[in-house]
């Protein structure tokens, strides 16, 4: 199997069980501490998490869409709906460190879509969850994918690395995109898979 396909599978398993898990840990009723702290936090909850390599990445929000505008993105129940997951090839990164930041796209998508757009979330569940994970060549390509995306509404997320191992801090390494996939292929539909 040639490195491009384990890459592939790589990121796309690391998505997958972080989702997974993400679903199956929501989906549990609150204890009485996760009651008690979120009644006394008055910050703000970000998505600030540590992958595999002890390096934290954090979802960049620095989206034009409000949320007003994601949560107005209507389904239709025929809509197939999907995330892309799209990696930036220029930045040198090792298979680990792609599913890490990979990763953190997906659940960055996931609590966005679960805070503002429920219903999209759930057809995106019932419709399969599909993952596609494809490849841009920069940040600016990556940044104007994020900006197409925002213009019809979907729900788009970028990750930006704390910079601690592989790459320098700030680097956006992923992009996150999920809504209709009639929407989403509009953005992506000429990008190469990883």
């Amino acid at each position: 199997m040639g490195r491009g396909a384990m890459t592939t599978y790589a990121a796309l398993a690391a998505a997958s069980l972080s989702l997974g898990y993400w679903i199956g840990s929501s989906n549990r009723p609150p204890i009485e501490s996760d009651r008690k702290h979120s009644s006394e936090s008055s910050e703000p909850a970000h998505a600030e998490s540590e992958d595999s390599d002890g390096n934290e990445s954090e979802d960049s929000d620095s989206s034009s869409v409000t949320n007003e505008e994601l949560s107005s993105l209507k389904v239709e129940a025929s809509d197939d709906c999907k995330m892309v997951l799209v990696v930036r090839t220029d930045l040198g990164m090792s298979s680990g460190k792609i599913a890490a930041q990979c990763s953190h796209a997906a659940l960055a998508c996931y609590k966005t879509l679960s805070a503002k757009n429920p219903t999209l979330l759930r057809q995106w569940e019932r419709t399969g969850q599909a993952k596609v994970t494809l490849q841009c060549g920069s940040e600016d390509e990556m940044l104007l994918l994020q900006a197409q995306a925002q213009s019809l509404k979907l729900c788009a997320r970028s990750i930006q690395d704390a910079g601690r191992t592989q790459i320098a801090a700030g680097s956006r390494t992923v992009l996150g995109i999920a809504g209709p996939s009639r929407l989403v292929n509009q953005i992506t539909s000429k990008l190469r898979l990883l």
